[in-house]
């Protein structure tokens, strides 16, 4: 490591970290600033791992981060986009309901997104979501016009130019060991050597809240991982979807429902579903990690919550072993659409903060603490939203540190 003494050490090197270490170069260019990413590329886990969907701003409660950040995030992130010649595509959503009890949620919904001020929605009819989506069964839909696909991995490493080109260091394959306090310093131990900080920003993702404590913060949450698993849909089925097709979301559950994704480089995914991983890194069904089990077993928000959501719980873990349940859902929006026309797909991870009464947090959480800023809980639209947050946690260290 070239140099061991820095202003701002930035732990994660994800969209919300490179975003942070790029708008910190570009104001507060006196400062020294370094990100230390644990794996050898950046940007490889929730950031590389998503469904690349570029968020409007619907679902997110009027006033609350999440709401302010998407809407601002996603104008942001367009202009970044055209400025940067990164290719992403406005397709449009449609939020769909099947059912007549789900007009009352669906017009909720479409008051949420406009008083987000998010731009150009429209309730329509069944003759109008034809149009826009003609292999779509539902009685009424949503339609958000601006809703867009990206390659947030391409993102990222945009971020991560910028932020270099400034002067800034980015150290990969140097995960955090320990953290050291001592009068005005923090020392971060890597494999790679030590580090010297006045001050840390953790955006550690899946392993934000470790991070936390490393620094002896009182965390008030636990990451819990979920995977969600997605199908592709087969070449000559692409056919069937136009753009992003969505279900009218459970109020009781803090996940959208498996839907049919478009993305940037051609394919056609339809899921995710919501199943507790077994490892913080568990893209896989077989990934088990013993520490991180232990751990969510000897925190009681878990329990609290595992009494609450047992039942869907259960039905995702059997959706997740049968394609047949899978593709019920899936026929739910797109009648048409068979098991031949699905092959396997990926999955992501994503960090939820659980809190220790229980609930998931629905919104971003981003505290303060000694000498360091700390990003707990920034799941989806994290990416869409990446530029504000970064925005918001560089205004708080400048204003801070």
């Amino acid at each position: 490591m070239e140099s061991s003494q820095y202003d701002i050490v930035i732990i994660g090197g994800g969209i919300l970290g490179l975003s942070t270490a790029m708008q910190l170069a570009a104001r507060a260019p006196h400062w020294k600033v370094a990100v230390l990413e644990k794996e050898d590329e950046l940007a490889t886990h929730q950031t590389g791992h998503n469904s690349g969907v570029m968020h409007s701003g619907i679902y997110y409660r009027p006033g609350s981060h999440k709401a302010r950040f998407c809407v601002a995030g996603l104008n942001n992130l367009v202009d970044f986009c055209n400025e940067n010649e990164i290719e992403y595509e406005q397709c449009g959503k449609v939020i769909v309901a099947i059912e007549e009890s789900e007009l009352g949620r669906l017009k909720d919904l479409h008051e949420r997104g406009a008083a987000n001020g998010v731009p150009d929605l429209e309730l329509v009819g069944p003759e109008r979501l034809k149009e826009i989506e003609p292999h779509v069964a539902g009685i009424q839909a949503l339609y958000a016009p601006h809703t867009g696909i990206v390659d947030f991995t391409k993102v990222a490493a945009a971020y991560a130019n910028r932020f270099q080109q400034a002067g800034g260091d980015i150290f990969t394959g140097a995960p955090v060991q320990k953290i050291t306090r001592s009068t005005g310093s923090v020392a971060l131990e890597t494999p790679k050597g030590t580090l010297q900080a006045k001050n840390l920003i953790n955006c550690g993702g899946l392993h934000a809240d470790r991070v936390a404590a490393m620094t002896g913060e009182d965390v008030p949450i636990r990451i819990i991982p979920f995977r969600g698993e997605y199908y592709t849909l087969r070449p000559e089925s692409h056919h069937l979807v136009s753009g992003l097709i969505y279900p009218v979301p459970d109020p009781q559950f803090p996940f959208l429902g498996v839907h049919f994704t478009r993305n940037i480089k051609g394919h056609v995914e339809a899921g995710p579903n919501a199943v507790l991983a077994l490892r913080r890194e568990g893209y896989r069904k077989r990934d088990f990690n013993l520490s991180d089990n232990l751990g969510n077993l000897a925190y009681p928000g878990f329990w609290k919550m595992a009494l609450k959501y047992w039942k869907i719980g259960l039905g995702e873990v059997y959706r997740s072993y049968n394609k047949r349940v899978f593709l019920r859902d899936l026929q739910r929006l797109l009648p048409e659409i068979q098991d031949s026309d699905l092959a396997g797909g990926g999955s992501g991870v994503r960090a939820q903060a659980v809190a220790k009464d229980g609930s998931l947090l629905d919104d971003f959480s981003i505290i303060q603490g000694n000498d360091a800023i700390h990003v707990l809980n920034a799941p989806s639209p994290g990416a869409t939203s990446s530029l504000a947050i970064g925005e918001h946690i560089a205004d708080l260290a400048i204003a801070a540190f």
